[in-house]
């Protein structure tokens, strides 16, 4: 097998995973590397981050996935360089692995439009571990608010801000408002946790931009609805471990969350081609890296458009239908078939939720708004989580939730203390 065309895959997400699956049985061996050792659904960790699903719901060790591919080899590591007239990635650690072919696959992080500084008090969401930072934060709130007798104090520790308002930031701030007004006020006994005041801050004007105006105003109705403060047309300018500055105005605010933007990885820089404003690699039309044939850049690395310029946006969706077209360009070259034709994203439809009973979609002609809407969205997502148990796992934790209102996975872990800052 060693004398096989060597594809090496960096990045286990969507796009990543769909072009190793859509390999299979090609006369190739893969190396696929990733500096974490579990493929996690990304649209489903803000319900992590809000105690509504546990972590284990919604990540799958790597390995695990391919152990009937034995053409496959998982590494864990970090990539920090591409030697291209080598044609060798560079691990963090000085390791080389060589390729013959090679996608990148790499990903995106957290944008604080050059004030990085905030990124201690406001933390973005893109991990589990930003997940389970945020879970702690939340709840940590309350529990340090039960006891704080300085009003002042207790209203800032109740005060929690979300800062961006793309389907992330809605979704986490109908879920945090929904927890403090309607599950927790039973449970505290010093304090009304339906006092507690949650902040959705866009700098544009209006929320959830990529949907259309009459989705977008529903969609503020129903966060007003929960309790959700909705603040448009004016960007923030400061965070702190104190609070937020909304434009000129400070609000004492303890929990601060970053859904604002994101950065794309460092894929650009490394093959010395041109990126965009995010950092996406700009790629051609068969999703090479512009003087590199033998280099793909896929997924929220690269910066891709369709109908008449309108960027991908960067969802799951687009990765996967980017890796199924890598994989069958591919093949065309191993097999000296004609290439497939140019990439062409095809959007299958716009889709948020705004707490645990209403949604909006977006499909272009058809919309669609409410608790239908939540049902279909809930489907949706399940269909794609890899695995029986995690489906059920996740569809028992919604049902659950849906009847009770109660939360599943209000665990604060980590060893986290009452003294513990931010």
């Amino acid at each position: 097998m060693q004398d096989r065309h060597h594809v090496v895959v960096v990045g286990g997400g969507f796009g990543g995973l769909q072009l190793v699956k859509g390999l299979a049985g090609a006369p190739v061996r893969i190396t696929l590397i990733d500096r974490r050792n579990h493929h996690l659904f990304q649209p489903l960790l803000y319900q992590v981050a809000t105690t509504l699903i546990a972590t284990s719901e919604i990540a799958w060790p790597i390995r695990s996935l391919w152990r009937d591919r034995p053409e496959v080899t998982t590494l864990l590591g970090e990539v920090s360089d591409v030697d291209e007239a080598g044609k060798a990635v560079v691990l963090r650690d000085g390791t080389r692995i060589a390729y013959d072919t090679l996608v990148l696959a790499t990903g995106a992080t957290h944008a604080y439009f050059g004030h990085d500084e905030w990124e201690p008090f406001a933390p973005g969401l893109k991990t589990l571990e930003d997940a389970t930072t945020i879970r702690r934060r939340v709840l940590l709130a309350f529990e340090r608010a039960e006891l704080e007798e300085d009003p002042d104090l207790r209203a800032a520790l109740l005060t929690f801000t979300v800062i961006g308002a793309g389907p992330t930031g809605v979704e986490l701030a109908g879920i945090i408002a929904e927890m403090a007004h309607r599950t927790l006020p039973d449970e505290f006994r010093r304090i009304d946790t339906r006092q507690a005041r949650v902040i959705l801050v866009e700098a544009g004007p209006r929320i959830l931009a990529a949907f259309s105006e009459d989705l977008s105003a529903y969609a503020v109705k129903e966060l007003e609805r929960l309790g959700v403060e909705v603040r448009t047309g004016t960007p923030v300018t400061s965070c702190t471990e104190e609070g937020v500055v909304i434009g000129d105005q400070f609000v004492g605010s303890r929990t601060l969350v970053w859904a604002a933007g994101v950065q794309a990885s460092p894929a650009a820089r490394w093959l010395d081609i041109a990126a965009d404003r995010a950092g996406r690699a700009i790629v051609g039309a068969d999703l090479t890296a512009p003087g590199h044939p033998d280099v793909f850049v896929i997924g929220d690395t690269a910066a891709v458009t369709y109908d008449g310029g309108k960027p991908v946006p960067g969802i799951a969706p687009a990765a996967k239908q980017q890796g199924a077209y890598v994989a069958d360009v591919i093949r065309a070259r191993l097999s000296g078939a004609k290439p497939p034709a140019d990439f062409r994203y095809r959007h299958q439809g716009s889709l948020a939720t705004i707490g645990r009973r209403a949604a909006i979609i977006d499909f272009g002609r058809f919309k669609l708004k409410g608790a239908l809407a939540w049902w279909i969205w809930g489907i949706a997502h399940i269909y794609f989580l890899i695995g029986t148990r995690s489906r059920f796992a996740v569809a028992w934790s919604w049902f659950w939730t849906y009847l009770s209102g109660q939360h599943s996975a209000r665990l604060i872990t980590q060893k986290e203390t009452l003294k513990e800052k931010g």
